[in-house]
């Protein structure tokens, strides 16, 4: 550890958190808050939830691509309205269907661009598109594929306003369980637009939500309530900065946000800031035992801790941004808009933090107020009868009994504790080989959402893959032999009559209908057999190049793109992100010992969380796979904080050894920040696990994970693992680099009981 680091935030402490400092340092927060405000858009008002995720190499782009130009007429994305009658269609919800067929055609939407005219056909033709059991009948429209996700959306409601006003009834809301006629929209147009309606409403809900609970923590933590605004004071100014500046970002065009991105950015700054918040606020109330002079305390406290916080901050800063390096869209889109929320909260950190604690000073921790002992005898000596001294101020500071326990232990029974913790953190990470992942978009949603309520009306009476068809666009010739070698697939429900386009004469489009689920891994893995052997087949006839003859498109392609491009972003960030951590925790420790097994057990401890993820997910909840970005996601957000308590806690650990023998400097380290890890981890914990309370499943299975994840790390391997890891080691621990000795000053501020 570098002391120099030490009186460099001592002397930031002076400037930020001083009698004049601290009020200085307010204004310029509350000053940028305004101005920003006022001159750039929230980044929530510059949400695009329609932007692409799939690079232009992809397969299904391309393919998209070539579909687009030799059939314009056929884009659009399609609606799928799906109508249903218990016990059957009667004639009369037949005549009601082609009403609201014609009510469609006659007031059609701006990015409406056809609908199937049943209004013009004979009520028993009608009747013949039923499914067999007479049940369900789909009616498809088509709408521009140019239209933004929020016009789309806007489409959805007035066409299901069109449908009602024209049967003077409400087909969409009403229980499918219940008699009469009933509808619901489905496919790529019902979907988006369910999915943009869950995201929008999920980001108030959120932010409440997190709120609250950061709160109720804070005072059942603290048992103060001023101690439990000022981190959210912190987080507010921090978030009334970041907001306009990712909104001005994402305004000039240099990054992308969708709300997606929005929600988790939110969460991460409500967990990681108030983590920040209280490292320092460990250090201020152990300091005001000991100094009468509120600044001259944070002062100190800022010097202890500030090196800790800006490491902290910086190694999940540089994890984030390694997100850079994704290709897949919204992995990309997630690297500057939560690095820079952390960078930002991080400066808050150590500046904003520090003069909010200097102005409300002792009263920060009302009413369990952190007196000297100076100070407590001068005011009884003003009182004419004695007064019993408060247990915080017996203490004076000291760790509790159990953080003692804790210190003890670890520092006297090293061997014993870290194999338990060793084997319980394995056993947990043997569940993940059992991890199945899904890119079925649909699973992500609630089961009463009216777009999955349609696909599962699709697939209890239709074939499943009628949702969304498989798309073969062959370039010459070799059209019958290819549409023959792919009708006898097993999988193949049916193959539609091959369609010449009139823009390029040598292209021929078929539509291909599975059997089975189109966003399933089963479709995606016949997908890629019914490519295979399209190829075959066109080599067969002689082709000699059949790849440039041939692109298969569709919702199934785009999930198979996903899959592949989702898989390789996790390939190549994840040994980017321990090289980096690896680097970072080398110069801020100047130990290759402690680097790496600082790096192992964080990296155990995520294993250990996606197991006993998996175990909740999937035998609770009953989950049959988890989205495949889960792994990826939960890595650079595990590692990165997980870190965050690492070094706040080694850190300290290094301080009391340059004053102190190991074991000595083990128990103080870890009596000392074992009460501020819990309390930080039990509310990133908490802030995460909120996300498992909205209706996406993406979310909810992310939050889980991570929570678990953070809540290992703070029970677990920060309290018990790393510090006996560390007394087994002894002196190697610290090598290469060698212990330094703390500045008497600084020594004093350590050591003074």
């Amino acid at each position: 550890m570098v002391i120099n680091e030490e009186r460099w935030f001592a002397k930031l402490g002076n400037y930020v958190s001083g009698p004049r400092g601290k009020w200085v340092t307010l204004i310029v927060w509350l000053a940028l808050a305004i101005l920003l405000s006022a001159f750039f858009p929230s980044v929530n008002k510059m949400e695009n939830n329609s932007a692409a995720s799939l690079p232009n190499q992809a397969s299904s782009v391309q393919a998209t691509q070539a579909i687009q130009k030799a059939f314009p007429s056929n884009n659009g994305v399609p609606a799928l309205i799906v109508w249903y009658q218990p016990g059957g269609l009667t004639t009369k919800s037949l005549e009601s269907i082609q009403k609201a067929t014609k009510a469609i055609a006659e007031h059609p939407l701006p990015g409406q661009k056809s609908v199937v005219p049943l209004q013009k056909m004979p009520t028993f033709v009608v009747a013949s598109f039923r499914s067999k059991d007479h049940t369900t009948l789909v009616l498809p429209v088509n709408f521009n594929s140019s239209l933004a996700s929020t016009t789309l959306a806007a489409d959805m409601t007035k066409l299901q306003s069109t449908i009602n006003q024209a049967l003077n009834l409400n087909v969409f809301t009403t229980n499918l369980t219940t008699g009469g006629l009933h509808a619901r929209i489905t496919g790529p147009a019902g979907i988006a637009s369910d999915a943009l309606g869950l995201f929008k409403n999920a980001d108030i809900t959120l932010l409440a939500a997190t709120t609250m609970l950061v709160l109720i923590l804070l005072i059942i933590l603290y048992r103060s309530p001023i101690m439990a605004f000022v981190p959210l004071i912190a987080v507010g100014f921090a978030y009334l900065v970041i907001s306009p500046v990712l909104g001005m970002l994402a305004k000039s065009g240099v990054i992308v946000v969708d709300a997606q991105g929005v929600s988790i950015m939110t969460v991460l700054l409500f967990g990681a800031g108030t983590d920040y918040c209280l490292f320092l606020v460990a250090r201020y109330r152990e300091r005001l035992y000991h100094e009468k002079n509120r600044h001259q305390a944070m002062k100190e406290a800022l010097g202890g801790a500030g090196g800790a916080i800006a490491m902290s901050g910086l190694t999940v800063v540089v994890s984030l941004f390694t997100l850079l390096l994704a290709i897949y869209g919204s992995d990309h889109r997630f690297a500057v808009p939560f690095s820079v929320a952390i960078l930002i909260m991080a400066i808050a950190g150590v500046t904003l933090v520090p003069a909010l604690l200097a102005i409300f000073g002792r009263w920060s921790f009302f009413p369990f107020i952190p007196y000297t002992k100076d100070q407590w005898e001068a005011k009884l000596a003003k009182k004419k009868s004695p007064k019993k001294m408060p247990s915080h101020l017996k203490r004076s500071g000291q760790p509790g009994k159990i953080s003692q326990w804790i210190g003890r232990t670890v520092a006297n029974r090293p061997w014993p504790v870290t194999l338990i913790s060793l084997i319980l953190l394995a056993v947990l990470a043997s569940f993940s080989m059992q991890i199945k992942t899904t890119y079925n978009i649909l699973t992500s949603f609630p089961a009463t959402m009216p777009s999955r309520e349609g696909f599962t009306l699709l697939s209890d009476h239709f074939s499943k893959g009628s949702l969304a068809p498989v798309q073969v666009i062959i370039k010459g010739g070799h059209v019958t032999q290819v549409k023959n070698s792919i009708s006898t697939l097993p999988f193949v429900k049916s193959v539609s009559t091959p369609t010449k386009s009139s823009a390029i004469p040598s292209d021929t489009l078929m539509q291909v209908t599975l059997q089975s689920d189109p966003y399933s891994n089963q479709a995606m893995n016949q997908v890629v057999t019914l490519k295979n052997t399209i190829l075959h087949s066109l080599q067969q006839d002689g082709v000699t190049s059949p790849a440039s003859h041939v692109w298969v498109g569709g919702e199934t392609a785009t999930q198979i793109d996903t899959r592949y491009y989702t898989l390789r972003d996790t390939r190549v960030i994840i040994p980017v992100v321990i090289a980096i951590i690896a680097i970072l925790l080398l110069l801020y420790l100047r130990s290759i010992v402690a680097m790496i097994y600082l790096i192992a057990t964080v990296l155990l401890s995520f294993f250990a969380a996606l197991g006993t993820g998996w175990i909740i997910l999937h035998n609770i909840m009953g989950a049959t796979a988890i989205q495949g970005a889960i792994p990826l996601y939960a890595f650079v957000f595990l590692v990165a904080l997980g870190e965050d308590y690492n070094i706040f806690m080694i850190s300290r650990i290094w301080q009391e050894r340059s004053v102190n023998d190991l074991k000595t400097a083990i128990f103080h380290g870890v009596s000392r920040t074992s009460t501020v890890i819990t309390s930080a981890g039990l509310i990133l914990a908490g802030t995460f696990a909120v996300l498992a309370t909205l209706p996406i499943q993406v979310l909810v299975q992310f939050g889980i994970v991570t929570a678990i994840g953070v809540l290992l790390d703070t029970f677990i391997v920060r309290p018990f693992l790393v510090p006996s890891i560390t007394a087994i080691l002894g002196n190697l621990a610290f090598w290469p680099g060698k212990v330094q000795k703390q500045p008497e000053k600084l020594t004093a501020a350590l050591t003074e009981e």
